[in-house]
């Protein structure tokens, strides 16, 4: 190993950032696009996409080209990660072409393998991810950012969010935790979190508050969140998960124990499940916004990996 070696900062959910780094990472994506250098400077940044991917897809790439860099979308069949080549070698691969790895996956241990094979090697290449089953940190950051522009520094609201303990809580949990936002969750048995995420929500500064009543949730909130209650991956479980999740549709009735609440959802929405049409279509929502900010803050996540600055 070169002893030029440096480390990359991979990010494979938001508390591989510290809380300063997070900031810092926020800032930057409130930046006006083409204000920040184009540190990515004709650079190649690896797409990979094992799942399908509508706003992933177009937030990264925009973001790679508004950084000065080149996006190559990588779709599964081409690569084959543990069927044609390992995790590993497809990490090793795609290393000798880009500069940034970015990543969604079926199994987050991918990129903990991808992560840990470059590191093995001294490859400078950070690996980031776009979404797994266990973390999407980019749906977070693009939250967090939401929440800046609603309520100024978010510090000492209010978040609640109604639905399943699943990868979007999990990032949007640690998120939270580090921005001093507070988080109550309303889920049914079942569906909530578990002892480690428990215990890694309180190693990031916060508390899990877990209710079976999502009006208890809801009730002062100033920002009401919700997901899809059968996620990619869990289509065999629909039915279940239905009756399990009946009763935690986010509707105009259980708006009114928020009347100030905005209404964030990270979107596709499935209209009479999670949430209602008059909700997610209704003045409250911020939903695009949120789906806006997927491209802002991956952009200052990108630019901040590669130390940009602000260009004068």
């Amino acid at each position: 190993m070169s002893s030029a070696w440096i480390a990359p900062h991979h990010v494979l959910d938001v508390d591989d950032l510290s809380c300063g780094e997070l900031a810092s990472v926020l800032d930057l994506a409130e930046k006006p696009p083409g204000s920040l250098s184009p540190v990515l400077g004709g650079s190649g940044v690896a797409l990979v996409f094992e799942r399908p991917s509508a706003r992933t897809r177009n937030a990264a790439e925009m973001a790679v080209v508004g950084l000065g860099g080149h996006p190559v979308s990588i779709a599964a069949a081409e690569v084959g990660i543990d069927q044609r080549e390992t995790a590993e070698d497809v990490a090793r691969t795609l290393a000798c072409y880009h500069g940034t790895i970015c990543a969604r996956v079926a199994d987050h241990e991918v990129l903990v393998r991808m992560a840990g094979a470059l590191d093995a090697a001294g490859v400078s290449v950070p690996v980031v991810n776009l979404l797994s089953d266990r973390a999407h940190p980019s749906q977070a950051l693009a939250d967090l950012l939401t929440l800046r522009q609603c309520f100024g520094d978010p510090a000492g609201r209010t978040v609640a969010y109604v639905g399943d303990a699943n990868n979007v809580w999990r990032s949007l949990a640690l998120a939270c935790a580090m921005a001093g936002v507070r988080l109550r969750t309303a889920a049914p048995d079942g569906y909530r979190p578990d002892p480690d995420d428990v215990e890694r929500v309180a190693r990031a500064g916060g508390d899990v508050e877990v209710t079976g009543d999502p009006l208890e949730a809801v009730a002062g909130a100033d920002a009401v969140y919700t997901d899809v209650w059968v996620s990619m991956g869990q289509e065999a479980e629909a039915d279940q998960r239905r009756r399990a999740f009946s009763g935690f549709t986010v509707d105009a009735e259980l708006l009114t124990a928020a009347p100030e609440a905005v209404v964030m959802h990270c979107l596709p929405a499935h209209r009479g499940d999670e949430i209602t049409a008059e909700v997610v279509d209704g003045p409250r929502s911020v939903v695009w916004r949120q789906a806006a900010n997927r491209q802002h803050a991956l952009r200052g996540l990108l630019a901040w990996l590669h130390g940009a600055g602000v260009a004068t």
